[in-house]
């Protein structure tokens, strides 16, 4: 998968908006915009570890969702 469409969809799986991604992970704002748009391409493993402390911080919303009906 291309690094825009991964960043974004990791991105859009938490409910945050850009800034709030960013403030989260303390990622640079202007870093994750270029990425996104396929200006620069963010390393493999930075996706790779954004995509698991994602899933193991149980941050995608179809989790939160999950919990909430338990």
């Amino acid at each position: 998968m291309e690094c825009s469409k991964k960043i974004k969809e990791l991105r859009e799986s938490t409910g945050m908006n850009r800034r709030e991604f960013c403030e989260y992970f303390d990622i640079p704002y202007r870093t994750v915009t270029e990425w996104e748009r396929d200006n620069r391409h963010a390393p493999e493993y930075v996706l790779r570890l954004l995509e698991y402390y994602i899933r193991m911080e149980k941050l995608a919303k179809e989790n939160k969702v999950k919990k909430a009906d338990d």
